[in-house]
């Protein structure tokens, strides 16, 4: 999907920062966080969290906080699950693992934790 598409699809201004924040995070293939692009982008700190914080309210994004204390994104795609190493804080997407089912609520995604397959040799 074209970046220019969702932002007039969720009746957003299309701005420089939230084409370019888009285009990272549609290149992406785990979770990102500030800290991860800060040095590859044209934008200072606020401007990077009150747009991830709008693409959250449109649910265009989803995070969570890991380890490390730090907020990650990634673009809302179909629930999974992500592992978090307690050793490296590395973040890998899971997504050949069924989505636990509980009536009533929709769970969007779970997180697991442990060592990742470096740390654990």
């Amino acid at each position: 999907m074209k970046i220019e598409n969702i932002i007039e699809e969720k009746n957003l201004k299309r701005t420089p920062a939230r084409t370019e924040l888009l285009e990272i995070f549609y290149t992406q293939n785990k979770p990102i966080s500030y800290e991860d692009i800060k040095e590859n982008i044209k934008m200072d700190k606020a401007t990077f969290y009150r747009n991830v914080s709008k693409f959250e309210q449109e649910n265009i994004l989803n995070s969570f906080e890991s380890n490390d204390k730090k907020r990650y994104y990634e673009i809302q795609k179909s629930p999974h699950a992500h592992f978090i190493c307690n050793a490296c804080n590395t973040i890998e997407c899971i997504q050949d693992i069924d989505m636990p089912k509980l009536e009533g609520y929709k769970i969007e995604d779970a997180i697991f934790k442990g060592l990742c397959k470096h740390c654990n040799e």
